[in-house]
């Protein structure tokens, strides 16, 4: 039998097969090949219903990408969650966020939430900070429930991750489309202005039609082999100017005839991306000295 890992907690995996959940152990052959199951892998099971369990992993199928934090494989997409308030927006952690679903093969899409809480003037700022890019965007209010049915048909049939910070309304837009209270949301923090993080563990909800929802206790960026100098190519809105830079590897920091920072000086760039970009390549050129 086939089915797709969902949940795995004190040694057992969840495979979903269909409407169907089986609780089965991971065979011993597994530790001897120094392979783990993963939640998203699509793996062979046998039913045997012996002692506490309904069956064993038998195979674990060939993976299309792994994710280290949180563990989960075979992801689609990465519905990248930011309050426009409340907290307010980080751009250099969206801009982590949208470099790690890149490098692991994720397809990002950038979501906006609590819309109800700002302007129309302040929604338009906010979504011009990302012109250019080429990123999916999408303005939302989790609360109300506005732009929430834009995004659902991207989640068909794919392994979708929920990722951004605490507060930003990922369980929220969780219980919103499986229609139920099936995450406890928490209340904000007045003090601090952060959500408590109240997902327990990493799990793939069923939305039919082969599509599943991931919510996790904590979405952190991948480590990654990059180059400092491949930083840029993460950042689609400078390729349209770096071909003009004076310097075939211009890391449009330092270098003088820059035409990436031409094109910031004249408004074309979002100053915040910029500054995004800059504190990566830093962080990446600071870390291979070591």
């Amino acid at each position: 039998m086939r089915g797709k890992i969902v949940k795995a907690v004190g040694g057992f995996y969840y495979l979903q097969d269909g409407e169907n959940i089986h609780a089965c152990r991971a065979r011993g052959l597994f530790r001897n090949m120094d392979l783990k199951p993963l939640v998203g892998d699509e793996a062979e099971f046998e039913l045997t219903h012996t002692e506490d369990v309904e069956g064993f992993v038998t195979e674990i199928l060939p993976r299309k990408n792994e994710l280290v934090r949180p563990a989960v494989a075979n992801v689609d997409l990465m519905l990248a969650f930011f309050a426009m308030k409340d907290p307010a927006p980080n751009m250099l952690h969206i801009s982590r966020l949208l470099l790690a679903a890149e490098t692991a093969g994720v397809r990002p899409v950038i979501v906006l939430n609590k819309s109800d809480l700002v302007n129309t003037k302040k929604v338009s700022a906010h979504a011009a900070m990302f012109r250019g890019t080429g990123y999916e965007l999408h303005t939302v209010s989790v609360k109300t429930g506005e732009g929430i049915d834009e995004i659902l048909p991207l989640l068909a049939g794919k392994t979708t991750v929920l990722a951004g910070p605490s507060g930003a309304g990922k369980s929220s837009f969780l219980n919103a489309v499986l229609g139920g209270a099936h995450m406890e949301t928490g209340e904000i923090s007045r003090k601090l202005q952060r959500g408590r993080h109240t997902t327990r563990h990493t799990e793939l909800f069923y939305l039919g039609d082969e599509g599943y929802l991931l919510d996790t206790p904590g979405f952190s960026a991948l480590d990654n082999d990059l180059e400092p100098e491949q930083i840029r190519d993460y950042f689609p809105e400078f390729s349209e100017y770096q071909k003009d830079c004076r310097f075939a590897v211009c890391v449009h920091a330092d270098e003088p005839d820059c035409a990436v920072k031409k094109a910031l000086a004249e408004g074309k760039i979002s100053p915040e991306r910029y500054e995004a970009y800059l504190a990566l390549y830093r962080e990446r050129k600071s870390a291979k000295r070591y």
